[in-house]
Order: C-alpha cells, then structure tokens, then sequence
C-alpha cells in the first residue's frame, strides 16, 4: 500500500459518495486496507483530506511556475494564451477530482492551503508579466492577481456545473481573449513611455 494508492481510494469516495460521506472507513474499504492502515499514514480524515488537496495543488502550482518560465520574455498575447492554456488543462483535466475537491478547500485547513498557493501562483505570474517584451506594468502583482482570478472565476463555474455546454467549450478561447484584451492595456502604456 502506498500513500498514493490511498490517495486515489480517497478521491474515489469523494467522488462517488460526497464528502460527508467520505470516511477513513470507507477510504479504507475502497483502498482494500484496514483502518489501522490508513492510521498509519494520518492521524485522521481531515489530515487525509488535507494531503490530498495539498498535493493537486502543488501539481497545479508547478503546472503554472513550468509555463510561465517558459513564457518569460514574451509578448502579453503569448504569455495570456498560455497561461489559460495550462491552468483551464491543469483544472479540466479531470473534471470530477477538480470538483472533488473543492469541497475539500472549504473543509478544516483548506482554504490556508488554498490561499498559499494561490499567493505562489500569483508570484510566480508577476515575476512572467515583469519580462513582458511588449508591456510595462505599474503594478506586476496586482496585474497578476487580476489575471490569476480571470482565469480561475470562469473555470469554477464550469466545475461548479453553473455553465451550458456553449460556455464549456468557448472557455479557453473566450478567456484568452479576456486576459489577452486585459494584458494588453498596458502596451499603451509602454509606447507612450518611450
């Protein structure tokens, strides 16, 4: 038995029976182990539940330092389609683990790991915007938090089942042309500059 095997048995009760339904119990039973097992590696359900949801968010969160590494330097219209690009397929990618765990954000501990992340994010995003070749930004955090939530305010309601099928399919190319349109308010800025 390995930490990712128990892993995945806690994504799968999550997904097919709910959160209040997701048990160190039932883990353990989809996991093909006893309890004790699963004891062995946390000490409860929340402290499971927390490593599941942290390590999706680190995956995520190297999904984003890996693209925006290789964006560094770029013009905003490349920087905003592959930004999208990556965190719309980091969150799509399995559409009902996503949705799984939002419900785990919202439980003990999750909106700290959330919101940690999110400032790594939002970082690591600056950092790409401050080498833009074709824009200058006044305030490069600021603009990358903007652009972070832009980004993750369509795909929650998509995940939150609030979209119809035309809103699914036109969000990364609709989202690209909102953050593309966003990011490129500050070339004027730039060419009045010099």
């Amino acid at each position: 038995m390995t930490v990712e095997a128990l892993h995945q048995a806690t994504i799968q009760v999550l997904i097919q029976q709910g959160l209040v339904r997701c048990t160190t119990t039932r883990v353990a039973e989809r996991a093909g182990i006893s309890v004790g097992s699963v004891y062995q590696y946390y000490p409860n359900r929340d402290a499971l539940l927390a490593a599941v949801l942290e390590k999706h968010l680190e995956r995520f969160a190297q999904t984003v330092e890996q693209t925006c590494a290789r964006h560094q330097g770029m013009p905003v219209v490349e920087m905003a389609a592959g930004l999208v690009s990556a965190m719309v397929a980091a969150k799509l990618r399995d559409q009902g683990i996503s949705k799984a765990l939002y419900a785990i954000a919202g439980e003990r501990g999750g909106a700290e790991l959330v919101a940690r992340v999110n400032t790594r994010v939002v970082a690591v995003i600056a950092a790409m915007l401050a080498t833009a070749a074709d824009a200058h930004f006044d305030d490069p955090h600021l603009t990358a938090a903007i652009s972070f939530s832009a980004i993750a305010g369509p795909v929650r309601t998509l995940l939150e089942g609030n979209a119809s099928p035309a809103f699914e399919a036109g969000l990364e190319q609709q989202t690209t042309l909102l953050l593309t349109a966003y990011l490129q308010t500050h070339q004027h800025v730039l060419s009045s500059k010099e």
